[in-house]
């Protein structure tokens, strides 16, 4: 039987990719400085291809604070054999990354975490991100929800799955497990990621208080969500300059 080819077109030129993986290499490198990383775990992806089914991903088991540009890994959601090499990537990471690539490709930037608070959302019974200031309001009715979690997303049928919850929001909030965030690029991934955890921090701590939560009305929540959609060059603006900070301490991760 012969070989199934695997779709290698549409690739981007060298410099654009190397672009790409300092990008990507930054956004692990801020996540561990801001403590949303947990140990060797935890997966950020980027499409490199049109269609998506190209794409970068950190290596199995290595921690955000050591991830480089170079040693990132170029992968392509057909070729099975990937899991078979000495460089095989997680399998959890494969089979939702691999699969959200490959069925949703304007999901460019992937990336997945347990942050702290967007952790502790995601375990309680309704953790609708309620709209009490203006960061929470970003995220009205922006998120979707999976409350069915079943254990590690190791296969397939869990990546499709996740998928089809996800749909086409860019945040999709995990049930006793963590935070899923879509983005075009690594910039506005890791805005929205930055703001849903400080989000999720506001919420929590609102929570603790004890008190009757003031909530927003559905029509100004919806207009600041619409106002923070249109604001997308303070998204790029933000990641450029937390690059610039990063580069003042350590720039080992653009090697």
């Amino acid at each position: 039987m012969p070989k199934k080819k695997i779709n290698q077109t549409n690739k981007i030129p060298a410099k654009a990719e190397w672009q790409m993986r300092v990008d990507l290499a930054a956004a692990f490198r801020l996540a561990a400085k801001h403590d949303w990383h947990e140990a060797v775990a935890n997966h950020f992806s980027l499409a490199t291809s049109p269609d998506g089914k190209n794409f970068l991903m950190n290596p199995r088991w290595r921690h955000f604070s050591q991830i480089r540009a170079s040693e990132l890994l170029h992968l392509n959601v057909d070729d099975k054999a990937a899991m078979q090499r000495p460089d095989a990537p997680d399998l959890t990471a494969w089979s939702l990354h691999g699969r959200l690539h490959a069925v949703l490709p304007q999901a460019r930037c992937i990336i997945h975490l347990h942050p702290t608070y967007a952790t502790v959302l995601a375990s309680l019974a309704d953790p609708e991100m309620k709209p009490i200031d203006q960061n929470t309001a970003r995220f009205f009715n922006r998120v979707a929800f999976d409350m069915d979690y079943g254990g590690m997303a190791n296969s397939d049928e869990e990546g499709n799955r996740l998928a089809q919850k996800l749909g086409n929001r860019q945040i999709l909030l995990l049930g006793n497990h963590g935070i899923l965030i879509c983005a075009q690029t690594v910039a506005e991934a890791f805005d929205l990621t930055y703001y849903f955890e400080r989000a999720a921090r506001n919420l929590v701590m609102a929570y603790q208080t004890g008190q009757k939560l003031h909530l927003m009305s559905a029509e100004v929540a919806e207009k600041t969500a619409v106002e923070w959609e249109m604001d997308r060059e303070q998204f790029h603006a933000h990641f450029a300059a937390m690059k610039d900070i990063l580069d003042q301490s350590d720039k080992s991760y653009r090697k």
